[in-house]
């Protein structure tokens, strides 16, 4: 059985340092073939490793006490601290001798994309961007490319991220050619603002993506698209959107369940639970960068890490994350 390599950041999360060692602990329980290098607090393994169970002899910890805030700006700060956690894990991710698969990190996004660059860049010197994977109305995955990296954004740079999008979709999803559209205001080619109107004729005329043309916000998730592309901005507030509704939907329901009586009601509120939960479907994955990097939510719980490190041993061991035929019998 092949060992694949992985590194966690332990600090950065909302829910402290425990959480995460917690979540990679189980993801040690869960994938035999996995070997974690934690880059935290060593004390902390110290204390917590025969309450956890962790097994040493799959485990490499390096110290670092120092993190980079949400409050900092991510240039300073990926300057400033050179032993901050997030700073440690990267130089170790990069490390080629080592053959990681990736990292995981819930620290400073801004933070992350800047070290990625600094520390990670492809021979291309690709600008990183981030992408979310989100469930779609057939059954399968669209990705929503750039979600809040890169906030204004160039029309070579939404070029560049629909061919980081498309490359993802093929490994991660075995989409033998994504269909690429670009998110506008409608979907005339005559349609969106400046940046839209000038990407438009780069994507059309790329004959190494799949594009579709441009499509709307309400039709992020009904899978007519494979990779959505936008700048920071709209990415985010599309990624905010889904959860936000989603969130409320499975509210009503349940209340109106309570109120009505009606047991049978929360078994559509549990398919919604199960079909958008956020944490299943692991993070924000930075693409451009030479090792894959995941970027769990601030809030994420150990359940988060460990389906992060199970998306990212499929990544590195070439199987489709999650196929259509799986995520339907899931969610039967």
């Amino acid at each position: 059985m092949e060992q694949y390599k992985i590194v966690i950041d332990l600090l950065g999360s909302d829910k402290g340092p425990e959480t995460v060692l917690l979540g990679a602990s189980l993801a040690l329980k869960e994938f035999p073939n996995l070997f974690i290098t934690l880059v935290g607090p060593k004390a902390l393994v110290n204390e917590k490793k025969d309450e956890l169970g962790l097994d040493m002899s799959r485990i490499k910890v390096i110290n670092a006490e120092e993190t980079i805030t949400n409050y900092e700006n991510p240039y300073t700060g990926i300057m400033n601290k050179p032993n901050a956690s997030l700073v440690q894990a990267m130089k170790e991710v990069g490390k080629e001798e080592e053959n990681y698969a990736g990292m995981i990190t819930a620290g400073n996004s801004g933070a992350i994309l800047m070290g990625s660059f600094r520390f990670l860049s492809d021979e291309n010197k690709t600008r990183p961007c981030m992408a979310a994977v989100l469930p779609n109305g057939k059954g399968a995955y669209s990705c929503v490319v750039d979600t809040g990296a890169t906030i204004d954004c160039s029309a070579g740079q939404l070029h560049s991220f629909a061919r980081l999008g498309s490359d993802l979709m093929k490994k991660m999803y075995k989409i033998e050619s994504p269909r690429v559209a670009l998110l506008s205001n409608g979907a005339e080619a005559t349609k969106g603002n400046h940046l839209v109107k000038e990407t438009y004729p780069l994507l059309k005329e790329d004959e190494t993506i799949n594009f579709i043309g441009n499509i709307e916000g309400n039709q992020t998730l009904t899978g007519d698209a494979d990779v959505i592309v936008c700048d920071g901005f709209a990415g985010n507030q599309v990624l905010k959107n889904v959860e936000g509704v989603a969130r409320q939907l499975i509210t009503d329901i349940v209340k109106l369940s309570k109120k009505r009586e009606r047991p049978e009601f929360m078994e559509v509120a549990q398919y919604l639970m199960k079909s958008y939960d956020i944490s299943a479907l692991g993070g924000g994955l930075v693409l451009g960068a030479r090792k894959l990097i995941i970027k769990a939510r601030g809030n994420s719980d150990e359940r988060a890490i460990v389906n992060i490190s199970r998306m990212m041993l499929n990544h590195a061991s070439g199987e489709a994350v999650l196929t259509q035929e799986q995520r339907n019998d899931a969610l039967r």
